[in-house]
């Protein structure tokens, strides 16, 4: 008993010993970028890391900030990922946390800032680069002001980051200009938690001098996907299709044409789906609606091809990441592609394949020995009487002949003399004959 009391007491000594080494060992920081233009792709980034973090039971996510803005509503569901998390979020700001970059990072637990580094200038503007609505600019000082409260923040400052009618004149920001913070300025106001210049401080700071730090990059198909998603980009790749498909119908086979709109099209489905805002449900919409629209050649009626049109613009909405901005894209889309239609049509209809088969391109003249109807210019000239009373048209009879026909003017009685002075076609016009003509 006493060997074994001895040799547990050792044990245990031992186990005391190792276990601050083996949570140090243990210990995993994550290291994510958010850089550039903030949009629906970055969400899907930020999730995946989050999520990635979470799986590996992390510390603590330091997210190096460095960006100019973007979209509102991205910026929200980012802000709504970090908020949501049990992982502590560090947001340390690496030059710039502008705008949407902001708002992201007054959504995470503690803020620190590089020398030189700002933050803030957070007005929202609509797509034309213009000052946005009241009821935008309303919700979102609302949201600044959220996420400033909810991380023990002085709302008020977050407010003057977005609305120019707050008058800081300490802080550099009298009324009429939007507040950015310096890296003191916000350690001053308690914006920031403290100023390093490189993340080993910052590791070394938070304690985490011995943990293992992972980065979490964007692969190669997430930057495709951020690039794609754009505002910008969206109406250029549906462009592309819509006319690289209209094109491909003025050529014979399948050449250049139809394999760009096929890629443009890809792209923006690939690009949407690896960002995480649409399904195989969208892209599957997509192929019917294009097999309708190819079986609307063969089919009378129409119905095939007005489902396919609807079809084809029900999967792009089910893939876009926001409606009015797929509204705006699609709108484009179809402007140029009408317009390049006309000008096809125009200039090019007569010596396309595809259109030779829809177009009647065949004239029926009279100099290649076509003619509508009999015509009776061998009348002009000829005299006869009225069979019938002329009001003004009426039977008159030439030669034992009965024919149809107007008078020039007013009424001629029955029996009258008449003259053939006009025939077009089957229209016949007569005069009547005085005493005089007679």
């Amino acid at each position: 008993m006493r060997k074994a009391t001895i040799i547990l007491s050792f044990l245990w000594a031992f186990f005391v010993m190792m276990t601050p080494i083996s949570k140090a060992d243990n210990e995993v920081v994550y290291v994510v970028p958010i850089e550039d233009t903030v949009e629906k792709g970055l969400h899907a980034f930020i999730n995946r890391a989050v999520t990635t973090a979470e799986e590996n039971q992390a510390s603590a996510i330091i997210f190096e900030v460095n960006t100019p803005g973007g979209e509102v509503e991205a910026a929200k569901e980012i802000g709504r990922v970090l908020t949501s998390t049990n992982i502590k979020t560090i947001s340390f700001v690496n030059k710039q946390a502008l705008s949407a970059g902001a708002y992201i990072s007054l959504n995470m637990d503690e803020i620190y800032m590089t020398p030189g580094a700002t933050m803030g200038s957070a007005a929202i503007i609509d797509q034309e680069g213009n000052t946005a609505d009241k009821k935008a600019v309303s919700a979102w000082l609302s949201a600044m002001t959220a996420a400033a409260e909810q991380s023990g923040r002085d709302p008020e400052i977050a407010q003057a980051m977005a609305d120019d009618s707050i008058d800081l004149p300490e802080l550099g920001a009298p009324k009429g200009k939007l507040l950015t913070l310096t890296a003191s300025q916000a350690d001053e106001v308690e914006y920031s938690e403290g100023t390093f210049a490189t993340q080993a401080e910052l590791l070394e700071h938070l304690g985490y001098e011995d943990a293992e730090v992972r980065s979490i990059e964007e692969s190669f198909s997430e930057k495709l996907a951020r690039f794609i998603t754009h505002p910008i980009i969206v109406p250029i790749l549906l462009s592309i299709g819509s006319i690289g498909l209209l094109l491909e119908l003025y050529s014979p086979g399948f050449g250049i044409p139809g394999i760009m709109g096929l890629t443009a099209l890809g792209l923006f489905f690939y690009g949407h789906m690896v960002a995480g805002f649409a399904g195989y449900e969208s892209l599957i919409v997509f192929i019917i609606g294009i097999g309708l629209i190819i079986a609307e050649f063969f089919l009378p009626g129409g119905i095939a091809g007005v489902l396919g049109i609807a079809a084809v613009i029900g999967s792009l909405f089910m893939a876009g990441a926001d409606v009015q901005q797929m509204a705006t894209s699609i709108m484009i889309a179809a402007i140029l592609s009408i317009a390049v239609s006309i000008l096809m049509v125009k200039v090019f209809g007569k010596k396309m394949k595809f259109f030779k088969k829809l177009i009647l391109s065949d004239s029926t003249n009279t100099e290649r020995g076509y003619i509508s109807n009999k015509s009776r210019s061998e009348l002009i000239g000829k005299q006869g009487y009225a069979l019938t009373g002329l009001r003004p048209s009426g039977t008159i009879v030439i030669e034992n002949e009965r024919i149809d026909v107007v008078s020039e003017g007013g009424f001629i009685k029955k029996d009258a003399k008449v003259e053939v002075i006009k025939a077009e076609g089957s229209r016949v016009v007569v005069r009547e004959l005085t005493n005089l003509d007679k």
